[in-house]
This record gives C-alpha cells, structure tokens and sequence, in this order.
C-alpha cells in the first residue's frame, strides 16, 4: 500500500472500523512516526514512512442532505461531494442505522425524489433508492483498476436479550462471552437483501464486508456502559476486537 490512499466514507460504524485499522498499523509499527488531523468531517492518519494515509470522512447517507428553509432534506436522487472519494486508492463505504431511526434521532426533516419532497416513506425503499444513487455514482467514476471498493454489511446491535434467545437479558450490558455456534436465532436485517440487491445490479465490483452474522454472535463485544459517553452503547464496538475482524477480512480481500 505504499504511497496509497485508504478512505473510509460512512456513519460512526465506519469510524468504527477506521479506529481499529488505526490502531491495528500502529500497534504494528509503533515507533513509525504519524501525524494526525482531524478537521469538519474528516479525520486523517498519515504514516510518512510508508507514504500511507488512512482516512475517515463522516458521512451518515452517502447521498446529499441539504439545509433549506424547510428542514433538512434528504436527497436520494442526489450525490454532489465526492472530491475525498475521488482521489482514493481504496474505499470503504457503510450507511444503514441512520436510515431507520425515528423521532429525534432521525437525521432529516423531508425526503426529496425527483424534485419531489416526501415527509417520510418506506424506510427500505428509501435505503434502496439512497444505496441506488451511490451505485450508480460509483459505476460511473471509479476505475476498478486504480481503485479498490468496498460496502461495509450492516453490524449488529444488541439492546434485547430475545433477539438472541436470552428474553431475560435486556440489553448486552453484563455480557461477557460471545453465542455458541455459528447461528443466529433473532431475525437478520431487511437492509441486507437491499444491499445485496444493489450490488449484484452494479457494473463495477464492490467487495461486500458480510459481517452481520459474525457481529450478531457477539453480545460480548459492545463498549456497554464503559464507553466515553458513559451511557449504554450496544452499537458501537469495542477496540481492539470484533472490528479487528473486519479490518482481517479487508487485508485478505485486498493481497487476493
């Protein structure tokens, strides 16, 4: 990878995984000197000696959001900032939780499709439509030969002890070891089938990051309540660990 550019685009899950590569090549080369930055949306770690820069630019749709009189708008149809993903060697893009908060978690006011603005519509459809913009963006500007691209699957969250078949468990506070085996009792994500959906129509090749399953199996994972925030997190992860797994399926897919 040297004098390659590596680029993370996405929600916090992407910075997530961003965190864990992080630590991962410092961990390794700790007396390798850095220098990190850290401004607006993005956030990026340079290794001078290897000519390497590893870096995160938060963006929680891929497709425009737009601050008009009226609200925020998500446009679906629209994706304008780009430049970042332009000059990447490799990228790795992830969107899916914020597409399904409500109330005052959710992050626009109105949807807006050819012009036309909607206060709210199928959350799956307006994921397809969003996931859709981006493909085509992609199939249109990257050269697969230069760049390498990559869709983060959707990880897991664990804040009911049911889905995993642990009803009197309520959230992963207190857990400490992963499901036994390798299946999962609690229903999987509908965005799954949305992504797969997309990718399989795109021209160009996107390497998908399947790590629903492997996430799911791990209650044990999340910072709970000993995250920096000190609310209960049974989102995010832990590092180092399950993202450190990703972050091994990235390299693998990457020398293959």
């Amino acid at each position: 990878m040297k004098g390659k550019n590596i680029v993370f685009v996405g929600d916090s899950l992407g910075y997530n995984q961003w965190e864990s590569l992080a630590c991962l090549l410092h961990a390794a080369f700790p007396s390798s000197k850095y220098v990190y930055q850290s401004r607006d949306s993005l956030i990026t770690l340079k290794f001078p000696e290897y000519e390497v820069s590893v870096q995160y630019l938060r963006n929680r749709f891929l497709v425009d959001i737009s601050l008009e009189k009226v609200g925020r708008i998500l446009k679906l149809d629209s994706i304008t900032k780009t430049s970042i993903w332009e000059g990447a060697d490799v990228l790795i893009f992830n969107s899916y939780h914020w597409w399904t908060h409500t109330g005052i978690l959710q992050g626009w006011d109105y949807l807006e499709v050819d012009g036309k603005l909607f206060k709210d519509m199928d959350r799956m459809k307006a994921y397809n439509i969003g996931l859709s913009t981006w493909a085509k963006w992609i199939d249109t500007n990257i050269d697969p030969n230069k760049t390498s691209v990559f869709f983060q699957g959707i990880p897991a969250v664990h804040f009911s002890g049911a889905n995993w078949g642990e009803p009197k468990e309520v959230s992963c506070k207190g857990q400490t070891k992963p499901l036994k085996g390798s299946t999962y009792p609690g229903e999987r994500y509908p965005g799954e089938l949305v992504i797969k959906k997309v990718l399989n129509t795109m021209k160009k090749q996107v390497h998908l990051l399947d790590i629903t399953l492997l996430t799911q199996l791990r209650k044990d994972g999340h910072p709970s309540i000993y995250g920096p925030s000190g609310q209960l997190d049974c989102s995010h992860w832990c590092v180092a660990g399950v993202p450190d797994t990703w972050n091994l399926l990235l390299y693998t897919t990457l020398i293959s």
